[in-house]
């Protein structure tokens, strides 16, 4: 199988897979390969915090093309896919879509390609069956994955249906939302396991907070969920299935607290009404005020901070980010000494605003945007002086 991510949450990835039982984990561009069975590939699709979606590989060829011969390799494409036992996978009656990712110099249009792996599939049925099946992008019965890298095709089955980050809590936005796979995956760089109270000052609509709750008790980001692709498959397991979405053995006590604060009242209402659908508002405390208002009571041993700032991709002047970030970075000087801060950008020269030198740096994708994650050690006095101490 292939459970796939965001660039730079492949190692995060891979660690909870071999959490979850995994063999054979190998990580590769933007995905992590594994070996498993069908429990397996349940659990990956309800209890993986940093997968997008989970594939199941059905057929693997090199499009290499004979020389001399004006063989399209569409055309190649259209001929392997047909010869692949699609009654194995569904019916003439089954609506399927076809998703494709296309990284190759032998095609110029990967939308074309897509259109060779439907009619493959539709003429294979036209001939076994003497019926076309439909396609239907919407709701699909079965989705197929189209992989082409350099001259290597994957054809799998989409597992997962709907990308995986749409955990189904998320009822109210605000503008520009962090994904729920990158929040959990920056939790789990951060090493958050609910060891320690949470602080979010910027929470916006409240995915960090969330996201966090939900490791911190072990809950499952995919039961909230209405539904996955496997669940439509010709060799679905109910009873099995049942078992492993009704198991909450795995879950925990948290005995901490998370806090997630924002400077604007529509954001703490919509964060709130998240909160709720997420069945975590007995472990999330909102409330509205700037950061640089903010002063925490005494602070429980080391707590974690993750900062999603705006990174003035919009309106806001570079002059207006270097004083939030300022403000930023003096906040956390004086109100939360012991702490450690992460923070994620993409406005470097903002960032260098914040007036604290970053004990880890690493590299991440928000969207379209590289950005910085970078971690803050806030020692009281000197940083020197902190290891002298310890």
């Amino acid at each position: 199988m292939l459970a796939k991510t965001f660039k730079g949450l492949e190692q995060v990835l891979a660690q909870e897979l071999i959490e979850l039982g995994a063999n054979d984990v190998l990580i590769e561009r933007r995905a992590v390969s594994f070996k498993g069975d069908k429990a397996l590939m349940y659990r990956a699709n309800l209890c993986l915090r940093t997968a997008i979606r989970v594939l199941v590989p059905i057929k693997e060829a090199s499009l290499r093309l004979p020389k001399g011969k004006n063989g399209k390799p569409e055309d190649q494409v259209y001929e392997i896919v047909k010869t692949i036992d699609w009654s194995r996978y569904m019916t003439a009656d089954t609506a399927f879509a076809i998703d494709a990712t296309v990284y190759s110099e032998l095609f110029r249009n990967s939308l074309f390609v897509t259109y060779r792996v439907k009619d493959a599939i539709v003429d294979y049925w036209k001939e076994k069956a003497g019926k076309r099946p439909n396609v239907n992008t919407e709701n699909p019965d079965i989705r197929v994955n189209l992989h082409v890298g350099n001259d290597k095709l994957t054809i799998s089955l989409d597992s997962s249906g709907e990308s995986l980050h749409k955990r189904g809590y998320r009822v109210a936005n605000t503008e520009a939302p962090i994904n729920e796979v990158l929040a959990a995956g920056m939790l789990l760089m951060a090493g958050w396991k609910g060891q320690t109270d949470f602080y979010d000052p910027m929470c916006g609509s409240g995915t960090l907070p969330i996201e966090a709750a939900l490791i911190a008790r072990n809950i499952a980001p995919g039961v909230f969920r209405k539904s996955f692709a496997f669940e439509k498959w010709p060799d679905f397991d109910a009873d099995l299935w049942s078992d492993i979405y009704n198991d909450d053995s795995q879950e925990r006590e948290f005995k901490h607290k998370i806090y997630g604060s924002d400077a604007s009242f529509f954001a703490i209402q919509q964060a709130a009404k998240n909160v709720k659908a997420a069945g975590v508002t007995h472990d999330v405390e909102l409330r509205q005020i700037r950061m640089e208002e903010l002063n925490p009571a005494p602070l429980t041993p080391n707590p974690l901070i993750v900062i999603n700032p705006p990174y003035g991709e919009r309106l806001a002047s570079n002059k207006d980010m270097e004083d939030l970030y300022g403000k930023m970075g003096t906040a956390l000087k004086h109100h939360f000494t012991g702490a450690t801060a992460w923070i994620i950008s993409s406005n470097v020269a903002a960032m260098k605003c914040i007036g604290l030198k970053p004990s880890k740096k690493m590299r991440l994708l928000n969207g379209e945007l590289d950005c910085q994650f970078n971690c803050y050690e806030l020692f009281q006095g000197k940083r020197n002086e902190a290891h002298l101490h310890s």
